[in-house]
């Protein structure tokens, strides 16, 4: 039944990995805003404590983590500090990502592994550790950051994060029918060009952002906010039906390609 309350998160702790950053920060913020309490998880330590004051200035309950998402150890780490601090991991949002910009022909094995371990095995065993939690308590929600580049190729310098990206589409996928069963709704985010720290070097080319607005039909770069919007949505009873689903936020940038 549809209520006032369909996007709430009164209750609920989420954990949000690669939550430092702009994306991962506008969706902790995004949840708190919505009543979740949060546990912020990246690597860095300055990034990480400013981020959990602006959730507790929202009067919410909140705690930084320091974790390396390619270790086993240190994912299972990260989770067991969040449980014991909060008891329960209601949403689980894996944001933590990076790419090396070179090109295939010069890209030395360990920036493959680099790229790759982050994107997608650090996705994995951040589920896995999460998931069995969640196993136990009846369900939850997980929420995977992907991207446009799973689908798109692009120019030279981002083959390892575009087969990362297009492998976190399809372990969504396929984690999603495995664990229905457990109650636990498993979707992933694909966000367009977002206006981020990660990015900013190429708006700093005069040509780059018109160029890209002229690309794509709303005519302008995604924010943090509207990424945040997505994973409220899939964090939410409002999206209790919906699982498997890769959900495009790019301002209608992939259509038109």
């Amino acid at each position: 039944m549809v209520g006032e309350d369909l996007f709430s998160l009164q209750g609920m702790v989420a954990l949000v990995v690669g939550g430092t950053g702009g994306i991962g920060s506008a969706i902790s913020l995004g949840f708190a805003r919505f009543g979740a309490d949060v546990a912020v998880a990246g690597r860095s330590r300055e990034r990480g404590p400013k981020v959990m004051g602006q959730i507790q200035a929202l009067g919410r309950r909140a705690m930084f983590v320091s974790v390396e998402v390619q270790d086993k150890e240190s994912v299972e780490a990260m989770v067991e500090i969040v449980l014991s601090e909060f008891g329960r991991i209601h949403i689980l949002v894996n944001c933590a990502g990076i790419n090396r910009r070179i090109e295939a022909e010069n890209l030395a094995e360990e920036d493959w592994d680099l790229v790759v371990d982050t994107n997608l095995k650090g996705t994995f065993l951040a589920c896995q550790a999460v998931g069995r939690h969640m196993i136990e308590h009846g369900g939850g929600k997980i929420i995977n950051i992907s991207s446009i580049r799973a689908e798109l190729g692009m120019s030279a310098g981002y083959t390892p994060y575009c087969a990362s990206k297009a492998g976190v589409n399809m372990f969504t996928k396929q984690l999603a029918n495995e664990w229905a069963k457990f109650g636990i709704n498993v979707n992933a985010i694909a966000p367009g060009w977002t206006r981020t720290d990660i990015i900013r070097p190429l708006l700093e080319r005069g040509d780059f952002e018109p160029r890209l607005k002229e690309r794509t039909p709303l005519g302008r770069l995604a924010e943090p906010d509207d990424i945040a919007g997505a994973a409220i949505f899939l964090a939410s009873s409002a999206s209790d039906f919906v699982t498997g689903h890769i959900l495009t936020v790019d301002g209608g940038l992939v259509n038109v390609q």
